[in-house]
């Protein structure tokens, strides 16, 4: 019995290293890029598309991953996806050419994929419906640890060999593979279509979740445009009040969770779109720098009231296929965070208080309009099905 203990804690705690390990693959050569581009003969620019590469496929699988990893079993496919993601990584230590690097990072991306949502939905099933708002606080502190820390690391990596903060990734994978995650309950023979994953209050949950990721934390190259063009502010300057989101995503995402917990997670969405529409306005007034630190360290506080509160109420609506849920609004929540600098950049260039107050009134129309209501007695549909006898 203690054994069995002992499994099922290792394999809850893998849950959530689970949710630092994909940002963190994904922001690791952000740091690198003068360094990969030396060795393979391109441009830093050039080398960015390591990001890239990453990201993509990510946000295009992802999809329709999270169904896939719920017809296939969700201990299988994320078993599999792990052991992708460490034999991926291996293989971005050893190629010897830009292409064959951005493919294998092209392949973590993917890999990634069929982990993330599943991890999410295998959350639920294991906490009770009470404490999942706290459950997924954690989650989302350290999905923004990961994203966080990803540059940090990789930089001081490559103080040595940048292939060495990949090394650590495909280490990381291996042991998370055997770690597993707990097991789902759920009836035998499930095989949930994606039409199922694309209700309408998963539909709108992820249009809320895109205008915020495009309007909010995909603002991020724009808050670094005015510090430079207006403030005159170094590089380091700007990377030092960027990161300000995240740290306080990772202080304050624990405690976002218990507020969901007591609060309901609606009610804690529309309080980030509201506290997100005051943070991008005042960025984009601000006089002074450190008050653009200061409101920007606040955008962190308010993307986890609206993640969390997403997560947690699309978790909460239950239906068989939880992990396509899950994943139909992370794919829409990337898309809107790759549009933002396409859409955005070009009104800040006409007129640059039109390029934050806009993505603001977006914000404060699009997430209360688009958001669902719960549906009543959404707290006792999160437990699997029987089994079949």
């Amino acid at each position: 019995m203690r054994a069995g203990l002992r499994g099922r804690a290792l394999a809850r705690a893998g849950l959530y290293l689970g949710a630092f390990l994909g940002p963190f693959g994904g922001g690791i050569t952000v740091a690198m890029l003068p360094e990969l581009g030396r060795d393979y003969g391109v441009s830093a620019a050039t080398a960015s598309l390591s990001v890239t590469a990453y990201i993509l496929p990510f946000a295009a699988v992802m999809l329709v991953s999270g169904t896939l990893g719920e017809r296939w079993g969700r201990r299988r496919t994320v078993a599999v996806a792990y052991g992708g993601y460490a034999l991926a990584s291996v293989a971005c230590m050893l190629t010897t050419t830009f292409p064959l690097f951005l493919a294998a990072r092209a392949l973590q991306g993917t890999a990634n994929a069929f982990i993330t949502p599943l991890l999410l939905a295998a959350l639920a099933t294991a906490t009770s419906p009470e404490r999942l708002g706290g459950a997924l606080g954690w989650f989302g502190s350290l999905q923004a640890a990961g994203q966080t820390f990803a540059p940090l690391v990789g930089g001081l990596a490559t103080e040595v060999d940048w292939r060495l903060a990949f090394g650590g990734v495909a280490v990381v994978a291996v042991l998370l593979g055997v770690a597993g995650i707990p097991d789902d309950g759920r009836a035998v023979g499930a095989r949930p279509g994606l039409r199922s994953a694309m209700r309408p209050l998963v539909l709108r949950a992820g249009i809320a979740a895109g205008v915020t990721w495009g309007c909010l934390t995909g603002l991020n190259f724009l808050v670094a445009l005015r510090l430079e063009q207006e403030f005159h502010v170094g590089a380091s300057g700007r990377g030092l009040v960027l990161t300000g989101l995240g740290l306080a995503g990772i202080l304050t995402a624990r405690l976002v969770g218990g507020g969901i917990d007591r609060i309901g997670p609606r009610l804690c969405v529309l309080l980030g779109g509201a506290l997100g529409t005051l943070v991008v306005v005042g960025v984009g007034v601000a006089p002074a720098v450190w008050q653009v630190a200061v409101l920007w360290a606040f955008g962190g506080v308010a993307t986890q009231l609206v993640l969390v509160g997403i997560n947690a109420m699309v978790l909460r609506s239950g239906g068989e296929n939880q992990g396509g849920s899950m994943s139909v609004v992370s794919a829409v929540r990337f898309a809107g965070a790759a549009a933002s600098p396409v859409v955005v950049t070009p009104i800040y260039h006409a007129d640059p208080l039109a390029g934050f107050l806009i993505p603001a009134a977006l914000l404060a129309v699009v997430v209360p309009v688009a958001l669902p209501r719960e549906p009543a007695g959404a707290l006792t549909r999160l437990r699997p099905a029987p089994r079949g006898r």
